[in-house]
C-alpha cells in the first residue's frame, strides 16, 4: 500500500465529524386523572407506544391518544398502581407488530399477542402491524357462496354467505356465547378467530372448555380481553383479533371472524374518549364511537377474486333488549344482516332462541336458489301467521276456516318449532337443513281410517 495514500485517507477519516447520537427525548408525568396519564416533554404522535418508568423494576405500557398544546394524554395497557408525580415518560422507537402465523391454532392470547395458556412460547416466524391494509372496495370478491354454520336454522332461513357480516344481537344471558360456540365447532370455514371482548374471566375459560371445545380450538384461535382489562387493552383485543384473521384471509383461507362483542369495543373507545374531555353526543356515547364501528367492520369481509375471505359475526349486547340501543342501532346499519335472539323463546327453554320474524341476511336473495328463497319466505309467513293469533288460539276464540294459512300454520307449528330448535352438540349441514326445511313445509297426512268390517 502506498504510504501517502494512507496518509490521506486517515487525515479524511480523522476530518470527518463524528457523527452525534440523537438525544434520547425522555418527559414527565404532571397529573393522573380516572385513567388518563398527562405528560410534558415529549414530542410523539397519536398511536405512538410510550413506556412509563415507575421504578427501576416496574414498566407500564401507554399509548398517546391525544393532546393539548405541549400536554401529551397517555392511557395505559396496564394497571398504574406505584405511579407517582414525576414519572419518567419515554418514547418507544419501535412500533408493537403483533406475531401471525399457524402456530397460532389452538392457542389463547390477551390484547397485545401475548399467550395465556401456559404452552409456552407461540413459535411464530413472521409478525405484522397492527394496522391492516385497506382494501379498494371495487377490488372485493363478491358474496356469492354460501357458508355452512352447522346452524339449521340459520342455514336454512337466514343463510349466510362467505365475505358477509352479521350481528347477533341479543340481551344478556340469552345464549349468544353458546350459539358462537356451536358455529365455531360445525362451521364449514376453513379457521375460527373468536375475540372475548370484555367478557368476565371466568366465562373466557367456560367457553374455550364448554362451548369451544377441543375440536373447536384445535383450528382455532382465541384473543381474550376480559371486562377487568384496561379500556385501551380491550380496544386493542378487539383489533389483534381482526388481524389475525387478516392474516389467515392473505393466506387464502375461508375465516369465521366471532367478536364478543362490538358493544364492549364501543364502551371501551367511549371510556377513552371521555376520559381525554370528548363530549359525548348519543346516550353518553362520542362521536368518535360510531367513527370506530365502521372502520372496525369494514375490515372483515372478501378480498380480491381468488384469494380468501372473513365472515364475521359480531355480537350486539341490547340493553333492556331495547333494539333502538345507539350501538345496536348503529350496527344493524354497517352489517348484512343481524340474528336477534328473544328472552321469551329462551324462557321457553327454546333454543338457539332465535327470533326469525326480526331477523334477516341481506345477502341471501343472491347466494340460494329461487326454491330455497321461496320455501324460506313460506314458512316465515306461516311462523308469522300463527304469532299473530297466538292470543285468540290460545283461549280457543280462534275458528278453524277462517283463514286457510293460519288453519296451515296452526298444523304444522309442532314441527316448526322442532326444526328451529337444536341441541348443544347436534351440527346439521345446509342439505341437512334445506331437506328439514321442506319436510316441515309438508301437509300432515292424515290419520288412517280405520277397516270396517263387513
Amino acid at each position: 500500500m502506498d504510504p501517502s495514500n494512507f496518509t490521506a485517507g486517515l487525515e479524511g477519516v480523522l476530518s470527518t465529524p463524528l457523527a452525534q447520537p440523537a438525544p434520547r427525548l425522555e418527559g414527565r408525568i404532571t397529573r393522573l386523572i380516572g385513567l388518563t396519564i398527562e405528560a410534558v416533554g415529549l414530542r410523539v404522535a397519536i398511536g405512538d407506544n410510550c413506556l412509563i418508568l415507575v421504578s427501576n423494576s416496574q414498566k407500564i405500557e401507554a399509548e398517546v391518544v391525544g393532546f393539548n398544546d405541549e400536554k401529551i394524554y397517555l392511557m395505559p395497557l396496564q394497571p398504574v398502581e406505584g405511579l407517582s408525580a414525576g414519572a419518567k415518560v419515554i418514547p418507544m422507537t419501535a412500533s408493537r407488530n403483533v406475531p401471525v402465523g399457524f402456530e397460532l391454532l389452538g392457542r389463547v392470547l390477551n390484547g397485545v399477542g401475548e399467550p395465556i395458556d401456559s404452552k409456552g412460547p407461540l413459535g411464530c416466524a413472521l409478525s405484522v402491524s397492527m394496522a391492516g391494509e385497506t382494501i379498494n372496495p371495487l377490488d372485493r370478491h363478491p358474496i356469492d357462496e354460501t357458508l355452512d354454520v352447522g346452524i339449521k336454522a340459520i342455514n336454512a332461513l337466514l343463510t349466510v354467505g362467505k365475505g358477509q357480516r352479521l350481528g347477533l344481537f341479543a340481551g344478556s344471558g340469552v345464549g349468544k356465547s353458546v350459539l358462537l360456540g356451536m358455529m365455531t365447532r360445525a362451521t364449514s370455514a376453513d379457521i375460527t378467530v373468536v375475540g372475548l371482548i370484555g367478557e368476565r374471566g371466568r366465562e373466557v375459560k367456560e367457553f374455550i372448555e364448554h362451548n369451544l371445545g377441543e375440536q373447536g380450538l384445535a383450528r382455532s384461535v382465541v384473543v381474550a380481553s376480559p371486562a377487568d382489562d384496561s379500556p385501551l387493552m380491550r380496544l386493542r383485543a378487539s383489533q389483534l383479533t381482526t388481524r389475525i384473521a387478516e392474516y389467515f384471509r392473505s393466506q387464502g383461507k375461508s375465516v369465521l371472524l366471532l367478536v364478543d362483542s362490538l358493544t364492549r369495543y364501543a364502551q371501551a373507545q367511549r371510556e377513552i374518549a371521555l376520559a381525554i374531555g370528548e363530549p359525548p353526543a348519543t346516550k353518553g356515547y362520542p362521536p368518535s364511537v360510531f367513527a370506530k364501528l365502521p372502520k372496525l367492520v369494514e375490515r372483515a369481509g372478501n378480498d380480491a377474486t381468488g384469494k380468501g375471505s372473513i365472515t364475521a359475526f359480531y355480537t350486539v349486547l341490547t340493553e333492556g333488549d331495547d333494539q333502538q340501543d345507539p350501538i345496536a342501532d348503529s350496527a344493524r346499519a354497517i352489517l348484512d344482516g343481524h340474528v336477534v335472539l328473544s328472552r321469551q323463546l329462551a324462557e321457553q327453554g327454546h333454543y338457539p332462541a332465535i327470533d326469525i320474524e326480526a331477523s334477516i341476511s341481506r345477502a341471501m336473495p343472491a347466494i340460494v336458489e329461487a326454491a330455497h328463497l321461496k320455501a324460506a319466505m313460506r314458512f316465515k309467513q306461516l311462523y308469522s301467521k300463527y304469532q299473530q293469533n297466538t292470543d285468540l288460539i290460545a283461549v280457543g276464540a280462534y275458528v278453524r276456516g277462517s283463514d286457510p294459512d293460519t288453519d296451515f300454520a296452526i298444523e304444522k307449528m309442532p314441527t316448526i318449532r322442532q326444526f328451529l330448535q337444536q341441541g348443544l352438540h347436534e351440527s346439521v349441514n345446509v342439505e341437512q337443513s334445506l331437506q328439514m326445511l321442506a319436510m316441515s313445509l309438508q301437509p300432515n297426512e292424515p290419520p288412517a281410517r280405520p277397516a270396517v268390517k263387513k
